[in-house]
């Protein structure tokens, strides 16, 4: 199971001679017990990858026959671990690689990645990735009654549960006692025990977002009594985080029930959450708010640290350049960098350029599908905290330095929030 610093991790990783390799695996249900489809496929890959570097090699008027031969090592390894993966619903994998700074990372994901695939670059191709984080956050789950509780984590599609509670009530007696007293002071006694047990619960709930157990928080309990009893005791900043109710009983709900009211209420709230984003962006770009559409300007606010959140069509891609020196990305196809004046490169897919800093940064991401007002407006579009160009205090991105986290050195800054499918 990846996590965020192991995501960050990834982000930073670059290397100057291209030979960075991701390696998506996912199964597929196979036609026959051989398994041969996806031998072929991941064979086709790897012999792809290889005429590639053969081909880069010969182009390349500085030859590096250590990386070139680190690189085959790794696809010559890549080979071999394919064989032993299989079909039939198995777990989908991902490895990241790069043997001339002895770097391999491998990682078990769910079966539901974009399908296997294999690249070699400077950089480790992360929007499958970061698209299944997304969908497949770090989610808490709490089960509570008003004697046991039982607390979840949810992550990429597997359920462990954490900690669980259960506090007897006090047992009545025989009879209600004199002109009923003796029932009303249990009845109160029942109650302070109960809110005690809810009281609890919360502090410990609070503990574990504290801690970065997770980022939000279902809550599944008896629909009659325990959501307002139990709410009540939540802190503010607890309560903020709460995405959603499902009904439950604590003790009587399958593992399979309780992950599949989570991950129901969570794609809920994601697309409800793009879509109102995508709106007050596209709506405050109108009013030049904090919005900002179309790529050249997104990539503008992007290294001047203004994004808040970014938005991305699903299946877009465009060119850029990348200036060689200090990493500034322009949607203007030009040879020499505007900020430093040294040469450029180009950059395919800009949209996979920009993960990494993304991922730095702690910028909030989504990934929309088939909306025709972002494609009307590029495909890409972002909600601001702030506008530079409003205040007098902060100079252009031509007068102003290179922004140092876009270079090599790029240090990790903020959290990954994560990317999610709109």
């Amino acid at each position: 199971m990846i996590t965020r610093e192991q995501m960050h991790e990834l982000a930073q990783f670059e290397d100057p001679s291209a030979c960075a390799l991701s390696f998506y695996f996912q199964p597929a249900t196979p036609r026959n017990k051989a398994h041969k489809e996806e031998a072929i496929l991941s064979k086709d890959l790897v012999r792809e990858a290889f005429r590639k570097l053969e081909s880069k090699n010969l182009e390349s008027k500085n030859k590096d026959k250590d990386r070139s031969e680190h690189a085959h090592a790794d696809l010559d390894r890549i080979l071999r671990l394919s064989q032993d993966l299989r079909g039939n619903g198995a777990r989908a994998k991902a490895v990241f690689a790069c043997s001339a700074q002895g770097f391999w990372r491998e990682y078990d994901l769910p079966a539901q990645t974009s399908g296997t695939q294999l690249s070699v670059n400077r950089h480790f191709h992360l929007k499958p990735l970061a698209q299944l984080l997304g969908a497949f956050p770090r989610l808490g789950i709490v089960l509570v009654d008003r004697h046991r509780a039982r607390l979840f984590d949810l992550r990429l599609g597997e359920l462990t549960e954490r900690e669980g509670f259960f506090h007897p009530l006090s047992r009545r007696g025989r009879g209600d006692g004199f002109a009923g007293y003796d029932a009303g002071h249990a009845e109160r006694r029942v109650a302070d025990e109960t809110r005690q047990h809810f009281k609890l619960v919360a502090e410990v709930l609070k503990g574990a977002l504290d801690k970065g157990m997770f980022d939000k928080w279902i809550l599944g309990c008896q629909e009659t009594h325990s959501p307002p009893q139990f709410e009540s005791q939540l802190h503010p900043y607890v309560a903020q985080k709460l995405l959603g109710r499902f009904p439950a009983e604590v003790t009587h709900m399958s593992r399979e029930q309780i992950r599949s009211h989570a991950e129901q209420i969570f794609a809920d709230t994601q697309n409800r959450r793009s879509q109102e984003t995508l709106r007050e962006t596209l709506d405050q770009a109108r009013g030049n708010g904090r919005g900002v559409t179309g790529l050249r300007r997104v990539l503008r606010s992007l290294e001047l640290g203004e994004i808040q959140t970014l938005l991305i069509g699903d299946n877009y891609m465009a060119q850029a350049v990348e200036c060689t020196g200090c990493g500034h990305l322009d949607a203007h196809l030009v040879n020499l960098c505007p900020v430093c004046g040294k040469e450029t490169r180009e950059v395919v897919d800009v949209a996979e350029a920009i993960l990494p800093w993304v991922i730095r940064h702690d910028i909030e991401l989504f990934y929309v599908k088939d909306d025709p007002d972002l494609d009307k407006v590029g495909n890409i579009a972002a909600l601001l905290r702030f506008r530079s160009d409003q205040s007098k205090n902060v100079r252009s991105i031509d007068e102003a330095p290179a922004h140092p986290s876009l270079g090599r050195q790029a240090g990790r800054v903020g959290r990954y929030r994560g990317a999610a499918s709109g």
